[in-house]
């Protein structure tokens, strides 16, 4: 077997967002007898000028250590940063709440190259550049303290000339993309045996699962028969299925993924990955039986186990290298890939390729117009890369559904086309007294229908938008439920100050009517939704839209007012390449391509034009999982 490698190098991708980061307080003092040559040219010169050139000349900085911080993803990060009188010495993220595997590449790349290139236009470091900018302009704000110019250091030039090299390697399988399908293929396919490289662009392997809710299809599992369903079936799962994708999923696949998730959901626990048994099956309107549970830890929890895994194997893997190129023999059969990253170009031959490399949701060329106008919240790295890559000439891929992404109807737009999602905090404040309006103020929906429900609403209200109404007490619990989705409560403060003048619209006050005028809403029909929902709770029967007893226990009571937006969202596509129930792709003409799979949401057609809850995040390991197994059997491996 290969020995264990792993290749971290930093990033040149740097996808910088745009994103405003809010800077907290911060301290720092140098030592009181730290007197720099600047300081003391400062003292006998009489100009500014004469002061800059000196500084320049003599020392840029008044020797000492500094702490600042600034808003990073899921709170704030703290930097201590230790000066000399001319260089930045030390640079050491002290404190932090960022997504392990995720954020923390920033935490432990970031101080480094600052230091190494004394500047502060480095590159972010690619899934990680919320947490990239906090660590920058935490830093910065330490260099001013010192007397630096900061914004001159961010003109710093902090290129590296590496001189790339070639490379050849092979194996019995290259897996291309480190997402939730691929690292289950990589898992299942070192278990069977097989020799494994795993190429991935990004600093880290996780993909979409470990930014997604956390929630799984569970569908004939040891967890849903403990949790007291065990009369699902697959066919119950598949007709749910089928109504909830509009007929259009293709029946063989959506069979194969019933007929197998559940035992990939016992096997996963055995590599490590844990769900969340004490909360529960989850209640849905998509499905007929509970059937979802949650990840320990969330997503990201899920993720970090499946790394956790990896690493315990002989597998390598080849972060921060991007596939470019499939490679084929005469016949036409898929023979090894070629991959770049800073310093290496390589070329990889391998007797099976798995094409596990995710959406397109972030590639607006592969998106039609209706998908183009939603906002995105998924993974940068949904590029849609193997999608190109299979379809490219002398390779003919064939694909489905490439119109289709699976839309939520609760995002707020944080920045330009760019959503974050509170579906966590509505789950909660539907068991209190929240309450979906429309701009005229009305109740339109039942707010407990399935997503697609809700969504079909929305799309169809003035600006394809509904408000999420709270009151003060639910309010106060939903704005804590946020967290795992990147919204803190620092950056809700932030939000309400604007009161409606900016996306995203968070109003608040202390009447319905203070909150409907600046909604523009008729203060009186706002009222009057209010009065008719709380004759609902009190009677326990919405005679409207039909909202569970279970969901109707509180009134909505006393102000403050919150009207918070809700907008069309989406991460995931539906579309991608054709495959056969062995996960072989499949070309323009029908033919079996020898020697490329494929698994995950890069495959087009298991869920039709809409995925119901938890249920990507079980076809990509269990399509990950299946086609490992696929190509184990097709090599002959024992």
């Amino acid at each position: 077997m290969r020995r264990k490698q792993f290749y971290n190098r930093i990033t040149a991708m740097g996808l910088i967002t745009t994103l405003a980061l809010t800077m907290t307080a911060c301290r720092g003092a140098a030592p009181a007898d730290s007197t720099t040559a600047a300081e003391t040219t400062a003292a006998e010169t009489t100009t500014a000028e004469a002061t800059t050139e000196a500084a320049e000349e003599e020392g840029a900085y008044k020797a000492g250590t500094y702490t600042a911080a600034a808003a990073g993803l899921k709170g704030d990060v703290t930097v201590e940063v230790t000066f000399t009188a001319d260089s930045i010495e030390k640079v050491e993220v002290t404190d932090h709440q960022e997504t392990p595997g995720i954020g923390t590449n920033a935490v432990e790349k970031i101080p480094g190259l600052i230091v190494d290139t004394q500047s502060l236009g480095v590159d972010t470091v690619a899934g990680a550049t919320i947490t990239s900018e906090a660590i920058l302009a935490a830093v910065a704000d330490c260099v001013t303290q010192a007397g630096g110019d900061a914004e001159a250091l961010k003109s710093v030039s902090a290129e590296t000339n590496t001189e790339k090299t070639e490379e050849s390697l092979s194996a019995d399988l290259v897996i291309l993309g480190g997402g939730a399908a691929g690292m289950t293929a990589c898992m299942r396919a070192q278990e069977l045996g097989l020799d494994v490289i795993l190429v991935e662009k990004m600093p880290f392997m996780g993909g979409a699962i470990s930014i997604s809710g956390g929630n799984q299809v569970v569908m004939g599992s040891e967890l849903q028969k403990n949790a007291g369903v065990t009369d699902d079936t697959v066919q119950s799962m598949v007709d749910d299925f089928m109504k909830n994708g509009a007929d259009l999923n293709v029946p063989e696949l959506l069979t194969l993924y019933a007929e197998n998730v559940g035992a990939t959901s016992d096997w996963l626990q055995a590599q490590g990955v844990t769900f969340d048994t004490e909360s529960g099956l989850h209640q849905l309107a998509e499905y007929s039986h509970d059937r979802e549970l949650a990840y320990t830890g969330s997503g990201a929890g899920a993720a970090e186990a499946m790394r956790q895994a990896i690493a315990a194997t002989d597998a390598t893997v080849l972060l921060e290298t991007r596939a470019t190129e499939l490679l084929t023999d005469d016949s036409g059969a898929v023979t090894g890939v070629l991959a770049s990253s800073d310093s290496v170009d390589y070329t990889i031959e391998a007797k099976a390729v798995l094409i596990a490399t995710g959406g397109y949701g972030n590639n607006k060329d592969l998106l039609n117009e209706e998908m183009r106008q939603a906002l995105y919240y998924g993974p940068v790295s949904s590029t849609g890369d193997g999608v190109v890559m299979a379809t490219a000439e002398g390779i003919d891929a064939a694909t489905r559904l490439m119109e289709y992404g699976k839309r939520y109807p609760n995002g707020i737009e944080v920045s330009e086309g760019i959503a974050k999602s509170t579906i966590g905090g509505n789950i909660t404040a539907w068991t209190m007294s929240a309450i979906l309006v429309n701009a005229e103020g009305k109740r339109v929906v039942n707010e407990k229908a399935s997503n697609r429900t809700i969504l079909e609403t929305e799309l169809v209200q003035e600006g394809q938008m509904l408000y999420l109404l709270m009151d003060e007490e639910t309010f106060s619990v939903w704005k804590t439920k946020l967290g795992g989705a990147g919204i803190s409560e620092e950056d809700i403060d932030s939000y309400l100050e604007l009161n409606g003048s900016a996306t995203p619209v968070f109003i608040h006050g202390d009447t319905l009517e203070e909150v409907a005028g600046t909604a523009g809403m008729d203060p009186e029909t706002l009222k009057a939704t209010v009065e008719t929902y709380n004759g609902y709770v009190q009677s326990g029967k919405d005679e409207e839209f039909d909202r569970g007893a279970d969901y109707m226990t509180m009134e909505i009571g006393d102000g403050p007012y919150y009207l918070v937006e809700q907008k069309p969202r989406f991460a995931t596509t539906m579309g991608g390449l054709v495959v056969n129930e062995q996960l072989e792709v499949q070309n323009t003409s029908d033919q079996t391509i020898s020697g490329l799979y494929a698994a995950g949401e890069v495959v087009g057609g298991v869920m039709g034009d809409d995925s119901p809850s938890g249920a990507n995040n079980g076809w990509a390991v269990t399509s990950g999982k299946l086609a490992a197994e696929q190509i184990a059997e097709a090599l002959g491996a024992e």
